[in-house]
C-alpha cells in the first residue's frame, strides 16, 4: 500500500492556470448549483446593520449570518474580538512570510499563532478578556518581527498598511469601535463578491488548518510549511492583487496544508498511543466516582489517566474523544471505562446528566448550563467566563473535585441501559484486512463503500445521516468519522457485520482530523484495484458545522476527488459563481435534505 509520498502523487490536483479563469463565470448557473441554492442558501452574504455579523459556520443565522448574538451563543463583543485577532494576524504574517524568504524561521511564532486562530474557531473560546489578550498577544509578536525583519534585511521592505499599524485601543469601548474596521461587512464593502467569497473561504480554511496544526504540536509533530502557508496565504488575501484564478488555487493549497497536519497529528497519535486498533466501547456508566473528557486531544487525555492511576475515579470519553478507545495505549487504563453521552450539540443535556467535573480539551464547547457551569473545566484554546480554566496538563483540580462529587450510584447503574459502539478503524487496521475486503468485492459479498462523516449539529436535516446510513443495502460498507458517527453509531447490532464474516459493516475510522484516514483507505483500495479513488464503488457524503470541516473538504477537493455529497446547508459565504465552479470542475453536489433515499438510489446506480 502507499506511502504517503505516493498518495500524494498519486491523488494531488494539478492546479491548471485557467482553472479560475474569468470565464468560468456563467451567469447562469449550472443545474446543480442552482439545486444547491434552492437548498436553503438562495439569500446569503447579505448586509446587516445589526450589532455582529458572523457566518463563519453551518448553523449561522437563516443561513446567511448572525446579527444579534451568535446561534453557538458568541456574543457580539466576543465576536468583533476575533475579527480583530485574525486582523492582526495577517500583519503578523506579512512580516513571518518575508522573514521565512530571508530563511528566518520562528517555530515558537508558529505555534503562538496557530493556537491564537484555533481560538476563533465556532465553538472554542467565548471570553473577550482571553481573546483580547491573544490580541495584545499578537501585537507584540508582529512588532518583535518587523524589528527583526529590519535587522536582517539589507532593504527591507516597508509594510504600511491597515494590518501592520493596528494598535488595539486600551478601552474595551474604543478597542469595540476599532473592530468595526475588522469586520466581516467591512471585508466585505472592500471587495468584489466572488473574491470576498475565496477570502473567506481561505480564512476559514485556515482557522481549520490552525486547528489541526495546534493538535499535532501538542503531541510533538510539527511542519514548518503548514505555518509557512498561514503566513503567505494571509498576506495574499490582505494585498491588492489578488484575482480569482489564484484565490481558488490557494484554497486549494489550503487543502494541501491541511493534508500535512492531518498527516503529523496522525503520525503524532499513533507514536506516543499505538496504532489505532478494533474497540468495542461501552455505553453504559460504572458505579463510582467519574470524570468526563470533552474535545478532542488525546494528550490531555492520556494526562488525565495518568493522573488518576491508582485511584477510585474513572475516566468517561465524550463526543470526539471517543475514538481513544482504539489506541492501544489509551485502552491500557483500566479506569478508562467507556463513552458518556453523543455529539456536542447534545452537551447540556449530557453534561447535566453526568454526575462529576467535565473536561474541555478543545472544541465544541455550548454555552453551560448554571446547573453544571461550576463543574466544567478548559484547557488550551478554550474558554468562557465564569469557568475554570487550566494550563499545564496539571489537573488536579479536576480531580479533588471528582472526589467531591458522588459519582454513578448503584441506581444509576441499575437505570442506564446497555449499549456498545466500535471504534479504531484506522487506515492501519483497515490496510491489515485489504486482501480480504478484495476478495468480498470480488465475491459480490461488498458491492459498495460509502463515507458517512464530518460534525454533526442540532438542525432536523440531519437527520438525513441516520437515514442515509442505515438504509444503506446489506452488501455495502459504510466508513464513518467525526460527531457525524453518533447519528448511526448505537446501532452496531442493526448493521451487523458482512456477511458470512466478523468485519462489522459500520467502521469508525476516528476523529475528524481522521479523514487522512479515510483518504489512506480509499488510496489503498484504488492501489488494489489498480484504479484511482473516483472510480472505486464509493461515495462520500459529508456533514459540516465548523471550520475544521472546510479545511477537510478542501484537502478532498486538492486531492481531486469529486462527486462529494455536502450538507445540510451550503456556507454562507460561498458565492453563486464560487459555488458554480466548484460544481463544474469537483462535481460537488447538495444532499438531498428530505430524501435521503432519493440520494441512496443515485448513488447505487
Amino acid at each position: 500500500y502507499y506511502t504517503d509520498s505516493a498518495l500524494m502523487r498519486r491523488l494531488s490536483l494539478a492546479i491548471r492556470p485557467s482553472l479560475f479563469a474569468r470565464s468560468s463565470f456563467p451567469l447562469q448557473r449550472s443545474g446543480a448549483s442552482s439545486q444547491f441554492l434552492q437548498s436553503g442558501s438562495s439569500k446569503r452574504m447579505a448586509s446587516t446593520s445589526g450589532s455582529m455579523f458572523c457566518m463563519q459556520c453551518e448553523q449561522t443565522q437563516d443561513n446567511k449570518g448572525c446579527t444579534t448574538v451568535g446561534v453557538c451563543g458568541k456574543t457580539p463583543e466576543v465576536a468583533a474580538a476575533q475579527d480583530v485577532l485574525v486582523h492582526v494576524i495577517k500583519g503578523v504574517s506579512q512580516y513571518a512570510r518575508r522573514l521565512r524568504a530571508l530563511g528566518v524561521v520562528n517555530a515558537e511564532a508558529d505555534e503562538q499563532v496557530c493556537e491564537a486562530l484555533f481560538a476563533t474557531l465556532t465553538n472554542v473560546n467565548f471570553s473577550l478578556s482571553r481573546i483580547q489578550d491573544m490580541v495584545a498577544q499578537m501585537v507584540a509578536l508582529r512588532e518583535s518581527l518587523k524589528s527583526e525583519y529590519e535587522r536582517v534585511c539589507s532593504s527591507p521592505e516597508k509594510l504600511d498598511n491597515e494590518y501592520t499599524n493596528f494598535i488595539p485601543a486600551k478601552d474595551t469601548a474604543d478597542f469595540l469601535e476599532q473592530a468595526k474596521q475588522t469586520s466581516v461587512l467591512a471585508r466585505q464593502a472592500r471587495n468584489d463578491a466572488d473574491l470576498f467569497s475565496l477570502q473567506e473561504l481561505i480564512t476559514y480554511g485556515i482557522k481549520g488548518v490552525a486547528a489541526y496544526a495546534a493538535h499535532a504540536a501538542a503531541v510533538n509533530e510539527t511542519d514548518t510549511s503548514i505555518a509557512g502557508y498561514v503566513y503567505e496565504a494571509f498576506d495574499y488575501i490582505s494585498s491588492d492583487s489578488q484575482t480569482l484564478d489564484a484565490s481558488l488555487g490557494m484554497a486549494l493549497r489550503c487543502g494541501e496544508a491541511n493534508f500535512k497536519a492531518m498527516e503529523r497529528l496522525n503520525v503524532g497519535h499513533t507514536t506516543l498511543f499505538g496504532a489505532p486498533a478494533p474497540a468495542k466501547v461501552s455505553l453504559k456508566p460504572v458505579e463510582g466516582k467519574c470524570i468526563l473528557v470533552s474535545g478532542h486531544d488525546l494528550h490531555d487525555l492520556y494526562a488525565l489517566l495518568k493522573q488518576t492511576e491508582g485511584s477510585d475515579i474513572n475516566v468517561y470519553t465524550h463526543g470526539e474523544m471517543l475514538p481513544a478507545h482504539g489506541y492501544p495505549k489509551l485502552r491500557a487504563f483500566s479506569h478508562l471505562k467507556g463513552n458518556f453521552g453523543g455529539a456536542w450539540q447534545l452537551q447540556k443535556m449530557d453534561f447535566s446528566g453526568f454526575p462529576g467535573p467535565i473536561l474541555m480539551t478543545t472544541n465544541c464547547l455550548v454555552e453551560p448550563l448554571k446547573s453544571y457551569k461550576s463543574r466544567v473545566y478548559t484547557t488550551n484554546a478554550v474558554g468562557f467566563d465564569g469557568v475554570t480554566h487550566l494550563t499545564d496538563r496539571d489537573y488536579s483540580p479536576v480531580i479533588r473535585h471528582a472526589q467531591e462529587c458522588e459519582g454513578f450510584t448503584e441506581e444509576d447503574v441499575e437505570d442506564a441501559k446497555d449499549g456498545y459502539t466500535m471504534t479504531g478503524f484506522g487506515h492501519e487496521a483497515v490496510i491489515g484486512i485489504a486482501d480480504r475486503i478484495v476478495s468480498l468485492v470480488q465475491s459480490g459479498s461488498i458491492k459498495k463503500f460509502f463515507l458517512v462523516g464530518g460534525c454533526d449539529g442540532s438542525e432536523g436535516e440531519r437527520s438525513y445521516y441516520t437515514k442515509l446510513a442505515l438504509s444503506a443495502p446489506k452488501e455495502s460498507v459504510v466508513l464513518t468519522l467525526g460527531c457525524a458517527k453518533y447519528r448511526f453509531n448505537r446501532h452496531m447490532e442493526q448493521f451487523g457485520n458482512i456477511e458470512g464474516t466478523d468485519i462489522p459493516r459500520l467502521l469508525d475510522v476516528g476523529q475528524c482530523n481522521d479523514a487522512y484516514s479515510a483518504v489512506r483507505i480509499a488510496g489503498a483500495l484504488a492501489e488494489a484495484f489498480k484504479t484511482d479513488v473516483n472510480s472505486l464503488p464509493l461515495s462520500i457524503v459529508l456533514s459540516w458545522f465548523e471550520q475544521k470541516a472546510v479545511a477537510v473538504l478542501l484537502t478532498l477537493l486538492h486531492l481531486n476527488i469529486k462527486n462529494i455529497r455536502v450538507g445540510p446547508n451550503l456556507p454562507a459565504f460561498i458565492s453563486p459563481n464560487v459555488l458554480n465552479v466548484l460544481v463544474d470542475k469537483f462535481g460537488l453536489t447538495p444532499i438531498a435534505q428530505d430524501d435521503a433515499a432519493g440520494d441512496l438510489k443515485k448513488m447505487l446506480g
